[in-house]
């Protein structure tokens, strides 16, 4: 597994629908993130899948705790953020 980002990072696709919604979702909201687009970005692959299973299920997120999160709601990554300064 690869190290923990220093921002709240989004392993995502362009097609995907949940990921289109969670982006709308983190942006209404004010929660910065950096988008890894895993069809543009195919070394980002085996990350995904290491914490999916072998799976390259998206959008999977990697949070500066280490933390991943796969298809998460908005509420579930504004808990995730509590108490990091990200989100009050």
């Amino acid at each position: 597994m690869s190290s923990a980002p220093t921002q709240l990072t989004m392993y995502s696709t362009s097609w995907c629908p949940f990921c289109v919604r969670l982006k709308a979702g983190l942006k209404a909201e004010g929660i910065s993130f950096v988008e890894v687009d895993i069809d543009e970005n195919p070394d980002a692959i085996p990350f995904v899948e290491s914490v999916n299973g072998g799976n390259r299920t998206v959008p999977t997120l990697h949070y500066p705790s280490g933390a991943t999160q796969t298809n998460p709601s908005v509420a579930q990554v504004k808990q995730a953020l509590a108490g990091t300064g990200v989100v009050d």
